[in-house]
């Protein structure tokens, strides 16, 4: 059998080891969200890498397991418009294969990624396409911006919303969807899923294609050192480091976690044959953070329904390998599709760079947009101050703030005897104090990997 170069679904084999968890990979795991290369919770349990050639025997070990594509950079001598062309012409036949006969469940933000998957729909004139979109409870009106888009697109448009603290009532079947190989702040869509799948029967989503049509912000001469410093600062999570070095030290492991992590990424990062920093870094990504983090709540989308997805396309992957950097370097190539395609939608405001749309989003910061974002921002502080409403931006305000939330997180963090065999007591209460009392932001993400530990202890 063969895993995609970018795989959805984890393949899982056994090795020759003891049955025991493997804290130094449950420590990268706390540290970054997502486990790296083949780890698992389990020393005798691994995750087959992408892009390779296996087979299992009857223990489930492999057997056999051969690459047949390692990422590579080199790049074609072809002018920006026929880089452009040949896009259009890969995302839109992908687009037919994939969609063929269904009926198509389109997530629209104000992205460029589901702006180009909506516009190659259209171009291919698929018959059934329903489209939605969801915000935060009290919060910014996100779907404003995909309601334009399908409106341009004709596609029929459903708004959903995200109510506070939905997670407690779905945190049980999401563990059993993810396994809890992610946390449960990030997976909104786990509070609508049931209505979205309602709209369909094939999901067409477009993870992955910001990684792979922009360049990676580091200069593409930058040395080993640097990269392994710019992956550390991408990966490492706020107070994950942190946390992840005060269990180590509670669980005993031998040396620092430090030094562990930056030999694992090193080691990693070497295997990959690449000189150009920006593609060797897009490659890095590909190979151990689509897989382990993207790949994982993906699962939330088929546990209704068959999911496809355009950029995860090995043809996709293949293509991005032999593009100059400079031609996707600011998402130019996504840019000049939607342009082209339709210059209505690449009209409409794009949600980064609000109030700024396709064709003005470089004058951003110039100062006649100034007392638009001094307004939206005077909103917020009013809203607050006024009605005692604070917005919710982030997923961790949703399902952390407020007495509810509080006592359903306080109930799986300190009630629960088989997390506590996992993680000492004093560094949960440490962790959620420095949560409550120090800062909300940067410790967010260490109490939401608590809370992931101890609904996998809970059901391990």
């Amino acid at each position: 059998m063969q895993n995609p170069i970018i795989p959805v679904n984890p393949v899982f084999y056994k090795e020759n080891e003891r049955h025991e968890l493997d804290y130094k990979a449950i420590a990268l795991f706390v540290a970054t969200g997502f486990f790296l290369d083949r780890d698992t919770f389990w020393k005798d349990l691994k995750v087959v890498p992408p892009a390779t050639t296996y087979s299992l025997n009857e223990n489930d070990e492999i057997s056999v397991e051969e690459p047949y594509f390692n990422w590579y950079y080199k790049p074609r001598d072809i002018s920006f418009d026929d880089a452009v062309e040949e896009f259009s012409n890969l995302l839109e036949s992908i687009t037919a294969e994939q969609t063929n006969g269904k009926n198509v469940i389109l997530p629209l933000s104000g992205g460029l990624d589901s702006r180009s998957q909506a516009l190659a729909l259209k171009a291919i004139g698929h018959p059934n396409v329903a489209s939605y979109s969801y915000k935060f409870a009290h919060s910014f009106d996100e779907t404003g911006f995909g309601k334009k888009i399908a409106k341009e697109c004709g596609f029929p448009f459903k708004e959903l919303e995200i109510p506070r603290g939905y997670l407690w009532n779905r945190i049980d079947e999401l563990a059993q969807i993810n396994n809890c190989y992610s946390d449960f702040t990030h997976p909104r869509q786990m509070a609508v899923i049931d209505e979205i799948s309602e709209l369909g029967n094939l999901f067409y989503l477009g993870h992955w294609g910001d990684v792979l049509f922009d360049d990676m912000n580091i200069k593409d001469d930058a040395s080993e050192p640097e990269q392994l410093e710019y992956l550390k600062k991408k990966i490492l999570k706020k107070g994950g480091l942190e946390l992840a070095s005060e269990l180590w030290h509670a669980w005993k492991l031998e040396g620092g976690f430090i030094e562990y992590l930056d030999s694992r990424l090193l080691k990693l990062l070497r295997n990959i044959n690449i000189e150009n920093a920006n593609a060797r870094i897009r490659a890095f990504k590909s190979l151990y953070w689509a897989p382990r983090w993207t790949s994982v709540n993906l699962a939330v989308f088929s546990s209704r329904h068959p999911i496809v997805l355009p950029y995860y396309d090995n043809r996709m992957c293949e293509f991005i390998c032999t593009v100059p950097e400079k031609y996707l370097a600011g998402r130019k190539i996504q840019i000049e599709y939607i342009k082209r395609r339709s210059p209505d939608v690449a009209a409409i405001k794009w949600q980064d760079f609000d109030p700024c749309n396709l064709y003005s989003y470089q004058s951003f910061s110039h100062p006649k947009y100034w007392p638009y974002r001094a307004a939206r921002k005077t909103s917020r502080i009013l809203k607050k101050k006024i009605k005692g409403q604070s917005l919710v931006q982030r997923n961790w305000e949703n399902q952390f703030l407020g007495r509810n939330n509080a006592a359903e997180l306080e109930k799986h963090l300190f009630k629960k005897a088989s997390f506590s065999d996992l993680v000492p007591p004093h560094v949960t209460k440490q962790f959620y104090q420095n949560f409550q009392k120090k800062n909300q932001v940067y410790y967010s993400h260490t109490v939401s990997m608590l809370l992931t530990l101890s609904l996998f202890s809970e059901k391990n």
